[in-house]
């Protein structure tokens, strides 16, 4: 089995996480671990499994997060991501949506541990690379310690290479996704409790982190830190992570440096008739906190939905040095 450095990773996320968000944040990091958006194991059986699947050889590493709670269908799906050439499949017991529940996956599966550990030991039957869980603290008032023991019990026995948690608890009624983000406390000390009651398990932490130094005071403790949405707000604070988290020496790019090696990338993708502004959406945070960044902001949102939106904008529009602040 591929051993995966997951020091670092970015965490799934819907909408955002797409096969040309992950060939950006590439750039800019060698060694952070990437994570498809969720992928539903209906859409995979019964869809495009092309278009769902489908990823650049420069994303490596990379993991397909997979949404379902059939194990059959689950162990087929987990042996598509591997013959697609992921380096892991990830289950998807976090997330806390209507339209997941109604669908019997994501955080509801907590309540069911037995069957989450069916899906887990189906899936290590059926490929070679790793096989993750993402998960939270708790559901509803489902929230004991004891109760996440158990559920951690369960598919650490059947075979769970990693497990991640996400440090908050899911309420499943009354929030939203984004509230359930927000405002169920976060508690840090669970996972690091849980991890020093199951220390043989690898464990990655998730929830909150927003920068490098915050993350590397977990490192040691536990096996790797999950970065979600301040990862992709402020895409640079992962520019020193190959230095300061996997203590890869390698000259850091600039960010200019990394607009000019996206570009072929973005020429590929528009010859092949993905529109522009689907690919420079992911480049609005680029310069967050730098002077020109509102500017910078405003012309990639605006500027790539014009017709003649080309790629010639992007470096155009980059901010000079010395340009007054104008807003981050």
């Amino acid at each position: 089995m591929k051993k995966l450095d997951r020091k670092l990773s970015v965490a799934p996320m819907l909408d955002w996480t797409d096969r040309h968000c992950r060939y950006f944040l590439r750039l800019i990091s060698r060694h952070t671990l990437l994570y498809t958006e969720m992928v539903t194991t209906g859409a995979l059986i019964h869809g495009d499994r092309e278009r769902f699947l489908r990823f650049d050889p420069a994303e490596h590493p990379v993991a397909l997060q997979l949404g379902g709670s059939e194990p059959k269908d689950m162990a087929i799906c987990a042996r598509m991501g591997e013959e697609q050439g992921y380096d892991e499949i990830d289950m998807n017991l976090g997330c806390p949506s209507d339209r997941v529940q109604s669908g019997r996956f994501g955080a509801c599966l907590m309540a069911e541990p037995h069957l989450v550990a069916e899906c887990v030991a189906a899936m290590k039957a059926a490929v070679q690379v790793p096989v993750t869980v993402k998960t939270r603290i708790g559901i509803d008032d489902r929230d004991s310690y004891e109760a996440l023991c158990a559920f951690t019990e369960a598919v650490v026995s059947a075979g769970c290479d990693t497990i991640i948690v996400h440090a908050r608890k899911a309420w499943l009624r009354g929030l939203s996704p984004k509230e359930n983000r927000e405002i169920p406390p976060l508690r840090y000390e669970v996972v690091e409790r849980l991890k020093g009651d199951f220390p043989r398990q690898p464990m990655v932490i998730n929830g909150g982190i927003a920068t490098l130094e915050q993350a590397k005071s977990f490192l040691g403790r536990l096996e790797g830190v999950m970065i979600g949405r301040a990862a992709y707000h402020n895409p640079w604070l992962l520019a020193a992570a190959d230095r300061e988290i996997f203590g890869d020496g390698h000259p850091l790019p600039s960010r200019r440096q990394v607009l000019e090696a996206f570009v072929p990338y973005l020429e590929r993708e528009l010859a092949a008739g993905v529109p522009l502004s689907a690919m420079t959406r992911h480049l609005l945070g680029l310069f967050s906190g730098q002077p020109g960044a509102k500017r910078w902001r405003r012309l990639m949102s605006e500027g790539a939905r014009k017709p003649s939106a080309g790629t010639d904008r992007l470096l155009a529009a980059i901010p000079a040095p010395g340009l007054r602040r104008t807003g981050g």
